[in-house]
């Protein structure tokens, strides 16, 4: 029997791109609860979303009413820079061809994934949609932030022109079980929990971390984010752009100090200034999805944070448990 919150979604066939990566198995497994029966899941072995006849038999094979795009190459602030090219073209492209094909196979509604990485670099916080394009990007991500933020102006393009349903949303900071430890493409918090366990298990008495520990961050569980993508996709109509956060931001250093709590490391830390801090602070505003179609956060940090740490001591795997490329569809 379908859940009663299932709604007009419930009979449809959904294509989720990057289901098979981190927040996207969450996603996926959310639609499963709720009701949705036909869910797909495009590899990257089967369909490269770089390469425009792959993403129109996809098209044709799965033959979705709605998609929802999460498919990204991705990584933190290291993977940025040295990746500014690659991180760019694939994901713009992906985006792009993705929307493209979803609409001239008459997709009914396309969910567009982006990222807080989109934001100006000295946004006044909290972060409120309207301030998206008052600003460049902080540096080190822009090239990625940018290539996200096309997906906003396809979406808005398409839908004056075409009347194609899209719709945009930006998710901040994620964390959670199954994310990505590996050193190369972690971001901040599984690379913390990673630097710290190794110390406490190879009796290292000091870590190195980069930057000042100022610059502050904003975090959403990655359950919570995968709701905030369903419910947006049953009820958010409109072309506007839409934070997903918790609202809450403390600093990379009490964040450090807080995981090194959890973890019982109990050394010194020491911090690299010479590295760079990223975007001074992050916090949404995010009244929006509240107000819209009624998300709001409800995972506790400090308890997320605990899930997290057990989830990578009892698993250690160093990439997603999903096992792709980075380009993983």
């Amino acid at each position: 029997m379908t859940p009663p919150d299932a709604g007009w979604l419930a009979d449809k066939r959904i294509l989720v791109s990057g289901g098979a990566g981190f927040l996207g198995r969450f996603v996926v497994e959310e639609l499963i609860r709720r009701g949705w029966r036909h869910v797909a899941v495009p590899r990257s072995i089967q369909y490269d979303l770089r390469e425009r006849e792959a993403v129109a038999r996809l098209m044709r094979d799965a033959r979705p009413q709605v998609v929802i795009h999460l498919a990204a190459v991705v990584g933190g602030i290291g993977a940025n820079r040295e990746n500014a090219g690659r991180f760019f073209y694939d994901n713009l492209i992906m985006g792009c061809e993705l929307m493209e094909q979803a609409r001239l196979a008459n997709v009914g509604k396309f969910v567009a994934v982006g990222t807080v990485c989109a934001y100006p670099k000295f946004t006044p916080v909290p972060f409120r949609e309207d301030d998206l394009w008052n600003g460049y990007p902080e540096e080190t991500n822009a090239p990625y932030g940018l290539a996200k933020k096309m997906l906003l102006v396809q979406a808005e393009a398409y839908r004056q022109q075409y009347g194609f349903n899209a719709i945009y949303l930006m998710p901040v900071n994620l964390y959670g079980p199954r994310d990505t430890f590996d050193p190369d493409r972690s971001h901040v918090i599984p690379a913390l929990i990673k630097k710290l366990v190794d110390a406490i298990e190879n009796g290292v008495p000091r870590i190195e971390v980069w930057g000042t520990g100022t610059a502050s961050r904003e975090f959403l569980y990655v359950e919570d984010c995968a709701r905030a993508i369903v419910l947006a996709a049953q009820h958010y109509e409109k072309p506007e752009p839409v934070n997903l956060g918790s609202g809450r931001e403390l600093t990379i250093r009490d964040l450090v100090g807080l995981i090194a709590r959890l973890t019982g490391f109990r050394g010194d830390v020491v911090w690299d200034p010479s590295k760079p801090d990223g975007q001074p602070r992050r916090r949404l505003d995010v009244s929006r999805a509240a107000r819209e179609f009624g998300f709001e956060a409800s995972t506790d940090f400090e308890e997320g944070l605990r899930r997290t740490i057990e989830w990578y001591l009892e698993t250690r795997y160093p990439l997603t448990s999903a096992g792709d490329s980075p380009v993983s569809v």
